[in-house]
């Protein structure tokens, strides 16, 4: 019989569980389901809107997303095997602080921080459409299911919502450290933080205006080797909605205070740090209750953005309606720009016609699709024969 291996004087429990798939409903939405995704290898995810968001991620949780291009990334933009071995230090990061009788017990969602100490279930929604992805563990030992997702939205950026559930008959007193961290400001070149990240680091300033909670993540100036201001306008915002906070951070230095029950405090102003936005709060949890919120975040924020972002934060119920209502708006304009292109039919193989819209969708990711049906202005088209075809205008008269 082979003995049991422990860390420390808990014993590590050795999971194996069936990979198994199948379609489920959330919030009116159909998503496929993977249950117990982390016995499988990482792979490799995109996230795709009906705008200019984008969106690589690995099973594991580690990502880079962006707006436009690498250049305007909100995450730093590597390669897989780099995004996959830096979940730990970059994307969402959650950990929970849970009172059981006389013990405060640590858990860190997704981690590999305490592998084994735990009974948990590990599963990985993503919607038809290919613009929601959801991750949920399930922890049957302490009664609790967490849940993040990634939607994007045209007015607001990308967006993650979290759910914590008390799936238990009791009462569970818990407090959270629940956000993203290693956010990059904006006015970084792709290239520049490949050859010379630690020379940004020192560049990075992170400020916090805590009546509203808004995060703002910028560069003292933009690092050039010219004797030449060169002022940074824009900044990469963060902000959130849907739960009270006792303290907010703009680094991930507090962390391991956190980690081993010491006292965090919130963070205004962080210079020579990577960007991040934590939020962290207590609650006790109801038997069957689920408490929810949400961080948004974009890049390429001016002066202007600031300030109707401050007097949004002051209705925090109507603006967290409003992004709601704009991640589902952006699902339904998917859907019309895939629909354009003959990519939406109804068969009796429901998986076949998820197939087609998934070939349909990557097939206009390169391509684009026409902007009014297949109808072409004439005076563009008299434009570009002009641009093309000089000779060929002439004679027409163009």
């Amino acid at each position: 019989m082979k003995n049991s291996l422990h860390l420390g004087k808990t014993a590590i429990r050795v999971q194996k569980k069936a990979v198994e798939g199948e379609w489920v409903c959330f919030e009116g939405n159909e998503f496929y389901k993977i249950r117990n995704y982390d016995q499988m290898r990482p792979f490799f995810i995109s996230v795709v809107s009906d705008a200019d968001h984008w969106m690589f991620i690995s099973s594991n949780g580690g990502l880079t997303a962006g707006r436009r291009d690498a250049d305007h990334a909100l995450f730093p933009y590597y390669t897989d095997d780099k995004i996959r071995d830096q979940t730990e230090i970059t994307g969402s990061k959650t950990i929970i602080r849970v009172r059981v009788r006389s013990r405060e017990c640590l858990w860190e969602p997704f981690s590999e921080r305490g592998h084994g100490a735990y009974r948990i279930k590990r599963n990985l929604y993503k919607n038809t459409w290919g613009n929601q992805l959801l991750f949920e563990e399930v922890n049957q030992d302490l009664g609790l299911t967490f849940c993040y997702g990634w939607f994007n939205s045209q007015k607001f950026g990308w967006i993650r919502r979290a759910w914590l559930e008390n799936t238990s008959k009791n009462r569970i007193p818990v407090i959270f450290l629940d956000g993203i961290q290693n956010l990059m400001p904006s006015g970084v070149g792709n290239q520049f933080n490949l050859g010379f990240s630690t020379l940004l680091d020192a560049y990075k300033r992170n400020e916090l205006l805590p009546k509203s909670g808004l995060g703002i993540f910028r560069l003292s100036a933009i690092p050039v080797d010219r004797p030449e201001p060169a002022e940074a306008l824009l900044a990469t915002v963060a902000w959130s909605v849907g739960t009270s906070w006792k303290n907010l951070l703009l680094s991930s230095k507090q962390l391991n205070a956190f980690r081993s029950g010491e006292t965090i405090r919130t963070e205004r102003d962080v210079c020579g740090e990577r960007g991040a936005y934590f939020l962290s709060g207590q609650k006790i949890l109801h038997p069957k209750q689920t408490i929810d919120w949400l961080i948004a975040t974009d890049v390429d924020q001016n002066s202007a953005d600031l300030v109707r972002l401050q007097k949004s934060l002051q209705d925090p119920v109507s603006l967290k309606n409003k992004v709601i209502e704009d991640i589902q708006r952006g699902t339904d304009e998917l859907r019309r720009i895939v629909g354009g292109a003959d990519g939406l039919q109804v068969s009796a193989r429901f998986m076949g016609s998820i197939r087609h819209y998934s070939n349909t969708l990557c097939n206009i990711m390169r391509g684009g699709v026409f902007e009014d049906a297949e109808r072409i202005s004439l005076s563009d088209l008299n434009e570009f024969v002009r641009a093309t075809s000089p000779g060929l205008s002439s004679s027409w008269g163009l």
